[in-house]
């Protein structure tokens, strides 16, 4: 069982910066890939960015490629997602999740999610 706990989350304006962390509370930390996702109000959640166990493979999704960037602390069981360049569509409630595989980008496809930080971008 692995337990997720995002923090970071925040109000900003449009084309500032903000960090959200993950903290997983598992001494198996390394083997999982982790993601981010995000739930703007009234859609559906949908992938951000995501991180290999060891590859090093990251992934991100079009419309954040460029101003987000994914990244872990092994050694803190920590997962970061550091966001430039903010817009008011990026608002959203962000969750991280646990799971096999970076690669994979269906919700349905990872097995541990953190509870969700509010971001909220001001225009």
């Amino acid at each position: 069982q692995v337990q997720l706990v995002e923090s970071g989350g925040g109000l900003v304006q449009a084309g500032g910066s903000l960090r959200v962390s993950c903290a997983a509370s598992t001494r198996t930390f390394r083997w999982y890939a982790m993601g981010w996702f995000r739930q703007p109000p009234g859609k559906e959640r949908e992938f951000v960015a995501s991180t290999g166990r060891s590859d090093g493979r990251i992934y991100y999704a079009d419309s954040v490629k460029g101003r987000f960037t994914i990244s872990r602390d092994n050694a803190k069981n920590t997962v970061y997602l550091q966001m430039n360049s903010l817009k008011p569509e990026d608002t959203a409630v962000y969750y991280c999740a646990a799971g096999p595989d970076s690669r994979l980008r269906g919700v349905a496809d990872w097995d541990y999610w953190g509870q969700g930080t509010q971001v909220t971008v001001s225009s």
